[in-house]
């Protein structure tokens, strides 16, 4: 989906953040038409998602994705909207690509402050500016994912996935691969991951409450 409704009901399109080389806000584009073969650098976040025993939740992407389809990837991504904050962001697009009550996202922490990636595929560019969080999932918080986001989804052990990532056993998503490796270096254990240092987010990033 590429339009948002207003408080009024009005669709207007969704916004991302085009970005300087140093992370400040210098404009607006149209979701719909940012990405290309030369996609400026523009403002993401992607979330791993833990439920209460501690497994990750991961997706694969919907097979008519137009950039890396059906491959394995972390939990949820996107952009947040101008003026958003990095945890309502969070919040919505695990609503809108997993279903998942927004109430039912909590303790959303941010741990990679200053990730960047790009990646090409079919001469589509991903250029982001993409800050990594982490959620809990509330005991009992129901998935539906939305089939035109995602293909499939699980629930996986950390440790066995980000072992299979690392050693190139399972096909992730390139900014999953890289996202995997650096959050497997914080430790082993997912919930016992420092914060970052919010000093190193893009300047354009709104961080937002993270209390449950």
């Amino acid at each position: 989906m590429t339009d948002l409704r207003d408080p009024a009901g009005q669709i207007t399109p969704e916004l991302v953040v085009l970005l300087a080389d140093d992370g400040s806000a210098i404009g607006t584009a149209a979701k719909s038409g940012v990405h290309h073969r030369t996609t400026p650098l523009h403002l993401g976040f992607s979330c791993y998602l833990f439920d209460h025993d501690g497994n990750l939740v991961v997706t694969r992407r919907a097979s008519d994705k137009a950039t890396f389809p059906g491959v394995l990837t972390n939990s949820v991504c996107g952009h947040p909207a101008p003026g958003e904050s990095l945890v309502d962001a969070v919040r919505r697009r695990a609503n809108r690509e997993l279903g998942i009550d927004v109430s039912d996202v909590v303790d959303v922490r941010l741990v990679l402050a200053d990730f960047a990636y790009r990646a090409e595929m079919n001469e589509v560019v991903e250029n982001e500016l993409c800050p990594v969080l982490v959620a809990r999932l509330r005991e009992g918080a129901v998935v539906r994912p939305d089939a035109g986001e995602v293909g499939w989804h699980g629930r996986v052990d950390w440790a066995g996935f980000a072992g299979d990532v690392i050693a190139g056993r399972a096909t992730v998503s390139p900014w999953c691969a890289e996202q995997v490796a650096a959050l497997n270096a914080l430790g082993p254990a997912p919930a016992q991951w420092r914060d970052a240092e919010t000093n190193d987010l893009p300047a354009a990033v709104v961080l937002g409450p993270t209390a449950a």
